[in-house]
């Protein structure tokens, strides 16, 4: 199965986002804490003008604490680029995002001149909560599939911040299924465009090679299967997705099994770390069972 989601209305948010970073004076970048790199939209890095960036790692309470730092450490090698953890939800944490914009903006911020902020990101990773959160007040629709946001709108805050929000926006061509499976294991990715049961299988495969004492400790299993398919299966039958005869329903399995490590139930986890070779990544998706041509096969290395 190949992961393609690219909904009509995306492309023309892509161009007033264009037009907006003209107005803007800083660009927060709101990725999921769990998968930086494959949540991070290399079109939005094509329009950034070299605007100060804060790279906000949230649903940071559900990934690898040790990873995490990792990637804090990596984004800001970059010239004009901060990297802030958190928790979208976390009043305490949101108004430490506050204090990073005025540091990095400091001429602006005044009466008359607020720090004009665009708040970018892919779809389902909590731009709308994060906004809301700053606010004070629910302003942007949040809900719990992509695509909530529409079009760009603009929120002035107490603060001192000027904010336009934008739709979350993915890429035409997904040519990195990797990336893409990673996607569509966190949320990411509408239902309609992925098959739960092929999605259920890379991530039990991932979970095998990264985390497999919360897979045995989650799913109560003395050793695990010999696969990741044979993984799903324990774990329906941990979960109850059994239908009639005793057969476990895979295609509910995968489902609950990807809720669940949406929702952090099995600890916490990152799907990706910075600088994976390009073979282990490979391996990966041959160990899923995903065939993918070698020229759509990418490093998570990005370039310095």
């Amino acid at each position: 199965m190949t992961i393609k989601w690219y909904p009509g209305h995306m492309s023309k948010a892509l161009e007033q986002i264009s037009e907006l970073v003209r107005k803007i004076d800083l660009i927060i970048e709101v990725l999921d804490a769990r998968l930086p790199y494959s949540s991070s939209n290399h079109l939005l890095e094509q329009v950034r003008r070299n605007k100060p960036c804060i790279k906000v790692l949230n649903k940071n309470d559900l990934a690898d604490p040790a990873v995490t730092r990792a990637w804090v450490q990596h984004f800001q090698k970059s010239a004009g680029v901060r990297a802030l953890p958190l928790v979208a939800k976390n009043i305490p944490e949101v108004k430490s995002l506050v204090k990073l914009c005025k540091q990095m903006v400091p001429q602006r911020g005044n009466p008359g001149y607020p720090i004009r902020t665009m708040v970018v990101g892919i779809p389902n990773v909590g731009k709308s909560t994060l906004i809301n959160t700053l606010a004070g007040r629910s302003i942007a629709k949040v809900g719990d599939r992509p695509a909530v946001t529409m079009r760009p709108q603009q929120i002035p805050l107490n603060n001192g911040i000027l904010i336009f929000d934008t739709p979350g926006l993915l890429w035409p061509a997904m040519d990195d299924q990797g990336g893409a499976y990673r996607l569509a294991a966190s949320g990411a990715i509408g239902a309609n465009a992925l098959d739960y049961t092929n999605v259920g299988v890379f991530a039990a495969a991932y979970m095998m090679r990264r985390y497999p004492e919360l897979l045995k400790e989650r799913y109560k299993l003395a050793e695990l299967p010999e696969g990741p398919h044979e993984v799903v299966e324990a774990v329906g039958r941990c979960l109850g997705c059994i239908m009639s005869g005793g057969v476990v329903d895979v295609h509910r399995a995968a489902e609950t099994f990807l809720r669940e490590l949406r929702a952090g139930k099995a600890g916490r986890i990152s799907f990706e770390e910075p600088g994976t070779p390009e073979d282990v990544e490979a391996e990966l998706l041959r160990f899923a069972g995903i065939e993918v041509a070698e020229r759509h096969q990418q490093a998570l290395t990005v370039p310095e």
